[in-house]
């Protein structure tokens, strides 16, 4: 019997797309009605449990990564430059993504076709850690905005409040800041450096 081709690492084995950083393949890790965060296992291409939920933080959105893209000293270089601090490095991860549809996704390790309308450029522990924010390309509520400041406020509170919350442990300080928030425009450079600095990375 012929061996079955082995499954594409969903980091390395994907592209973003062909219409990247336009139109952009997301790889879906976490979905609200998770109660464990998962993440991709950066040696297999497989997804792991990285911890319980231990509070009442709900990812407010499906929440993964964009194949192809790194978090390296190029994304360092533009938040540096755009939120006005010394930021040394970016976080060495995919960059982050969260899509945003009307649609009730059950379980993720899954692929979608998303449309980048802004980002969050969250600093943690000093490193560059952008959460582009996305719509699932056409969605019935959510395709209809462009960028992120067409949003409804609260869709924006909610995802900030996420992710400057969601690695608080109690009595300690907190982890994440928000320097800066932006629209389409800079989502998609973001995007386009992250590529770049993929490129740049070691074979």
């Amino acid at each position: 019997m012929a061996k079955t081709p082995s499954k594409a690492h969903p980091w390395h084995g994907i592209s973003p797309g062909d219409n990247a950083p336009d139109i952009i393949t997301a790889f879906i890790e976490i979905v609200p009605t998770d109660t464990v965060k998962y993440e991709i296992d950066k040696e297999s291409g497989y997804l792991k449990i990285d911890r319980p939920q231990q509070y009442s933080n709900i990812i407010p959105a499906l929440y993964g990564f964009v194949p192809r893209t790194y978090c390296g000293d190029r994304i360092a270089r533009l938040a540096s430059e755009r939120s006005g601090r010394f930021i040394e490095m970016g976080d060495g991860d995919p960059l982050d993504i969260c899509v945003l549809t009307e649609r009730e996704i059950t379980h993720g390790d899954i692929l979608l076709q998303a449309v980048p309308i802004g980002g969050f450029r969250l600093i943690d522990k000093g490193e560059a850690d952008d959460k582009i924010i996305a719509v699932l390309k056409g969605d019935a509520m959510y395709g209809q905005y462009k960028d992120l400041s067409e949003l409804p406020e609260a869709v924006v509170k909610r995802l900030r409040h996420y992710f400057l919350t969601y690695k608080n442990l109690p009595g300690e300080p907190a982890l994440m800041e928000l320097a800066n928030v932006y629209g389409r425009d800079e989502a998609c450079e973001v995007i386009q450096t992250s590529m770049d600095d993929y490129a740049d990375m070691p074979a």
